[in-house]
């Protein structure tokens, strides 16, 4: 490998993370950096789903049609706040542009790579640390309300099966004795058996922080307001606890790249699908094993703090607070599908995925600057950045990845 950098990490969620770990491992020198604790955005948040089988975007052939039918249905997974549509529409153009079968496939292959094996590669980063406990293996099952429905699913579990994700088929009254804490509302699984969860997420950030410090890499909470080139090449990252030099940096703050991105010159079209969870404290029943439920659009994960039910997309930037139909909607689908589960109590949490209109990452060098991207992984970020800090560790270190990374490249846009 090339000699030992002095490397900064901006942003502390999954990718950053990894990143700082993988390249404190390669022998650099690495200090990560973020404005609040470890995790906080939405690495805490999520489903906690290491979703190696979502290989298949949002916006596929159909999406105008299939949005539009959302927008005005109450008990859809998708809202828009309109007052944000006029700045929204040049990266919803682009975004619905793609959806169409030769944009989808590309994207589908894009997706691949960085996903498939994402539970070998949370087992990677963690082997023989103190995060490794919050790793379980576990199946997953799509809970349709009919066969029907899932029939209806045909397109993505086309591409799924083809990238060896073959669900086992449950119906009728099979499918209560598969997963008792269903009611009558669901009729159909489709089962992918030796997958994985998180146990905990937020626990999780917090133990891959330690694991950083344990081997030798730098945790500062600070918030960063610039990125200084000297000749085109960062030498140095301005926070407001000072000016740290630096021999390269690694771009992970998620949303909150963009900003920094504009420091640097570059306008970037990404933009936030506002996610939702609600969190279940003492639930009265647990799954078998984490769910997602096709009608609403959210996983139902069991976690050692309670029960899980995170999913849904809305689009409106990152200023406006939380809005109250998401969390009505997985409310009433929770009732719906789970008639005789009760809680004492609910955590309500909303958080900003960071969507490039392509749906794939940025990971890679910016131009010759020696920043690196490693944002824009939408609804896969959990899933993807143990995979995505180890391809950045490669970059820095010199070593080839043994992947094409031109579908993240970090100039496209």
């Amino acid at each position: 490998m090339s000699a030992s950098r002095n490397v900064i990490v901006i942003g502390a969620g999954i990718c950053g993370l990894s990143a700082a770990i993988w390249l404190t491992r390669a022998g650099h020198r690495v200090t990560l950096l973020d404005r609040e604790h470890p995790g906080a955005g939405a690495s805490f948040g999520n489903a906690g789903l290491l979703a190696q089988w979502a290989i298949v975007p949002v916006n596929t052939p159909g999406l105008l049609k299939t949005a539009l039918k959302y927008l005005i249905d109450p008990d859809a997974p998708l809202w828009l706040r309109w007052r944000d549509l006029p700045r929204l529409a040049p990266w919803l153009w682009q975004f619905a542009r793609n959806a169409n079968p030769r944009d989808t496939a590309r994207m589908i292959e894009g997706l691949i790579p960085i996903l498939a094996d994402s539970v070998d590669q949370h087992r990677a980063l963690t082997r023989g640390t103190q995060a490794e406990k919050w790793l379980a293996t576990s199946d997953l099952a799509y809970a349709y309300d009919s066969r029907a429905a899932f029939d209806a699913d045909s397109y993505g579990w086309r591409f799924k099966r083809e990238a060896g994700f073959t669900p086992e088929v449950i119906e009728g009254d099979a499918v209560q004795e598969a997963e008792p804490m269903l009611g009558p509302a669901i009729r159909c699984l489709a089962i992918l058996r030796a997958q994985g969860h998180v146990l905990n997420p937020g626990a999780y950030m917090a133990d891959l922080a330690m694991v950083l410090q344990a081997e030798g890499g730098t945790y500062r909470r600070a918030e960063v307001r610039d990125i200084t080139l000297t000749g085109g090449r960062v030498t140095a990252v301005e926070t407001d606890a000072g000016t740290l030099t630096c021999d390269a940096a690694v771009l992970t703050a998620g949303i909150w790249s963009k900003p920094l991105m504009r420091k640097l010159g570059l306008r970037m079209p990404l933009e936030a699908e506002r996610g939702y969870h609600l969190h279940l404290a003492e639930p009265s029943q647990m799954p078998r094993q984490p769910l997602m439920m096709a009608r609403g659009k959210f996983g139902v994960t069991p976690m050692t703090h309670g029960l899980r039910c995170a999913g849904t997309v809305e689009l409106g930037g990152i200023e406006a607070p939380a809005s109250r139909a998401p969390f009505a909607m997985i409310r009433r689908e929770i009732a719906r599908v789970f008639p005789d589960l009760r809680y004492q109590g609910v955590e309500e949490w909303m958080g900003f995925r960071p969507s490039t209109p392509d749906s794939l990452p940025l990971i890679g060098e910016i131009g010759a600057t020696g920043v690196y991207a490693g944002f824009g992984h939408q609804h896969i970020g959990l899933t993807a950045g143990p995979k995505t800090g180890r391809l950045l560790a490669d970059l820095l270190s010199d070593r080839r990845p043994n992947l094409d990374l031109a579908p993240y490249d970090a100039n496209r846009f």
